[in-house]
């Protein structure tokens, strides 16, 4: 398929608009995807959504990064199914977000229904980009020479289905192996074309690292945390576990950014990470929610961790490669 080899080499140019001089941000939410019975949003959800359009508008933001689970719990039916509009379209709403572009990526609930109906409704929605399973964005970062990279996987491909709630547990391996592989071999493809690259994102719904829940994904250490090392991956962000978390190990920063509609305080895999590398935890059951927000400058990646209350409650700035 001539189109479909088009596609996979698919960049996506984000020009960032009102930031500061010389930055590009934006924000990372995951598991943000809803309960498919009415009002289908949760208070979460809501919380979380009105949040992120202040941060948008008092912190600036480019566009927003999904990062899967976004429609619970088994996806969509096809490109109309009504939860476009009641899990997405009609909550986030909040006027800083109203023109933000989305990019999207799929999680393992997206998988339990149609993901080529997400896809497709890139075509209904101007706010709605998924333009592949996994592609590439290229974010310049304005008033300066310098570019940064974001790499948009799709780790359930890659590593196979896993369910969060009961049944199920860790991907048991991807159900097709011949496109996990060329989805790997593009990534390293990608990955060594970025060299030039300021910063340099990756992005996908499994954590590679996680204390809590679901904990690490065996099969993103063995495969991926390899190529993040030996590229210099500036960070790695993710959702599937229901917390905001973020970790360093070998120089790359792992965000977990998977609080945009449920809250879990669980750390029962603290003892399966690196000694040290968890830097910051968040999962408080009382809490609204939360999310990420990204800053690309020419001096540093700054992630801020914000709770859907508007409090910051974690930054940490990541140097140039």
């Amino acid at each position: 398929h001539p189109q479909m080899l088009a596609l996979l080499w698919m960049t996506v140019t984000v020009v960032a608009g009102g930031g500061p001089e010389g930055a590009v941000q934006f924000l990372a939410v995951g598991d943000w995807g809803g309960v498919p019975d009415p009002p289908f949003a949760t208070p979460r959800e809501v919380a979380t959504a009105a949040a992120m359009g202040r941060a948008a508008t008092e912190l600036g933001a480019d566009f927003v990064l999904a990062l899967g689970d976004n429609f619970y719990y088994k996806g969509v039916r096809d490109e109309w199914d009504p939860r476009f509009q009641e899990t997405f379209e009609q909550v986030f709403t909040a006027p800083g977000l109203r023109d933000l572009p989305w990019f999207v990526l799929a999680g393992n609930h997206d998988h339990a229904g149609n993901v080529t109906a997400q896809l497709a409704y890139s075509h209904h929605s101007p706010r709605w980009h998924f333009p592949h399973y996994y592609y590439s964005l290229r974010l310049s970062l304005p008033g300066t020479n310098a570019t940064a990279r974001l790499l948009v996987l799709d780790t359930v491909l890659l590593c196979g289905g896993g369910d969060d709630f009961g049944a199920g547990g860790a991907p048991r391996g991807p159900q097709d192996a011949g496109a996990a592989a060329a989805q790997l071999a593009w990534l390293r493809g990608r990955l060594a074309a970025a060299r030039h690259d300021r910063y340099v994102l990756v992005a996908g719904h499994y954590p590679v690292w996680s204390v809590a829940e679901h904990g690490p994904t065996a099969c993103l250490v063995q495969l991926l945390r390899p190529l993040l090392r030996r590229h210099r991956v500036t960070a790695f962000l993710c959702g599937h576990d229901h917390n905001l978390q973020f970790l360093e190990e070998g120089g790359v920063g792992y965000v977990v950014s998977g609080a945009g509609n449920f809250m879990e305080e669980s750390q029962q895999h603290g003892g399966a990470v690196p000694p040290g590398s968890l830097r910051f935890f968040f999962g408080a059951p009382a809490s609204p929610g939360g999310f990420a927000h990204l800053r690309l400058d020419s001096h540093a990646a700054t992630v801020t961790f914000l709770e859907a209350t508007g409090r910051v409650l974690y930054r940490v700035a990541l140097p140039p490669r």
